[in-house]
């Protein structure tokens, strides 16, 4: 491959105590935890509407806060962005038992503490609260690069609209890319999922005089190119590579429209009313952290814990969320937060999703407001401020 050497100088615009990279759930309860705990936030999105996946996405479904057996186990920012979502109406799966007064058992017997929300409407009620609460948001800004000093992250590097232009950091930056983006540009280990993403082509319709979210996954008969070829059907994209990228976004688009297609032979009136934006990837790379939490960690207590979850799929199972899953052994002002945390393959599918994006981001966020090398902070510290913030932290 041939290459060119840059010689760049490059403008310090901004500055700030903690750069949260990434505007998705994660990344907008990262902003949220370190403005509150008096940080000077930065919080940086390469698209134009807050809620990553959540929103741009479509995948608009905040699973849930609770075991499934009556008892909810994720509390602070995961209920409160939850509830945000809803602020102006809920969509769907509307889970009455957890916002009346109703016992275990009645719970237990119910649906889970979930619900469905509009991407459009949580991603403005996020962009207004963090903003309200003093949180900068750039959009339209990638970052490229980083320079370092002592192991520590000392300024971002981002590209937009106005150029190339440079933050300084105070204190810390929170990864919440989804991909582990900060971690690459800085040289602290990661690994990718091993098995890959399927194709998806999640969409919205109007069909009937509803409006409702179609999960698309590969179409059975996808359309043929010109060229006579036939899109992948069993294909596994790693989610890491333009290129790569950029077929799963065509293959996904025409997944949809055949899709929709073949349903308006029988529902002539349906009409396509939004599509994804964003790649529907959901487990690409994460850090390799300090510690790992796998899917045989049900109901047991780890010390360092930071939160819990619950197992989406089914009912039961509950998780305490390591501290030493958000970071990684090269950066010490360098933290995780989100689907790119440290987590086993088999236990990724369940760390990915909103309510445990929202747990680990509180966690980071607030970490990354306490300090500037998170192997040396005092994790009972931490634990009592996220106490004191209504987390649980153990079973």
């Amino acid at each position: 491959m041939n290459t060119i050497k840059e010689t760049l100088e490059t403008p310090v615009r901004y500055a700030c105590d903690v750069c949260v990279c990434g505007g998705g759930v994660a990344g907008i309860a990262a902003a949220l935890a370190a403005r509150r705990a008096g940080a000077d936030v930065l919080l940086l999105e390469r698209g134009f509407i807050l809620g990553g996946l959540a929103t741009a996405g479509l995948v608009t479904i905040y699973l849930p806060l609770c075991d499934g057996e009556g008892t909810q186990v994720s509390f602070g920012l995961a209920e409160e962005l939850l509830k945000l979502s809803i602020e102006h109406g809920i969509e769907d799966r509307n889970p009455v038992h957890w916002f009346d007064d109703y016992s275990q058992e009645e719970r237990k017997n119910a649906e889970r503490y979930e619900v469905q929300f509009n991407a459009q409407l949580f991603a403005v009620s996020a962009e207004q609260q963090l903003l309200k609460e003093g949180v900068k948001i750039l959009y339209g800004v990638t970052a490229v690069a980083v320079q370092k000093e002592n192991d520590k992250i000392t300024t971002l590097v981002i590209e937009g609209k106005s150029g190339r232009e440079a933050i300084s950091v105070g204190k810390s930056v929170v990864d919440c890319t989804g991909d582990a983006d900060i971690c690459v540009l800085s040289g602290e280990k990661t690994r990718l999922h091993g098995e890959g993403n399927v194709l998806a082509a999640w969409y919205y319709g109007f069909a009937e005089g509803k409006y409702a979210l179609t999960m698309c996954g590969l179409a059975p008969n996808p359309p043929k190119p010109e060229d006579g070829t036939v899109l992948p059907q069993n294909r596994r994209y790693a989610g890491v590579d333009t290129e790569e990228i950029t077929e799963f976004m065509v293959d996904s688009h025409a997944s949809m429209l055949n899709h929709i297609l073949n349903r308006r032979k029988e529902t002539p009136d349906l009409l396509p009313v939004t599509m994804a934006t964003t790649p529907q990837f959901r487990m690409t790379r994460c850090i390799e952290g300090v510690s790992c939490v796998d899917i045989t960690a049900d109901h047991k207590r780890v010390e360092d814990s930071v939160g819990l979850f619950s197992n989406w799929r089914k009912r039961g199972p509950v998780y305490e969320l390591p501290y030493t899953t958000l970071y990684g052994k090269n950066i010490k002002n360098l933290i995780t937060a989100g689907r790119c945390t440290c987590a086993s393959d088999a236990m990724w599918d369940l760390t990915r999703v909103i309510p445990v994006c929202a747990v680990s981001g509180e966690a980071a966020g607030l970490a990354a407001a306490m300090t500037d090398d998170f192997a040396a902070l005092p994790v009972a510290a931490l634990q009592d401020r996220l106490v004191k913030n209504g987390v649980k932290l153990h079973l």
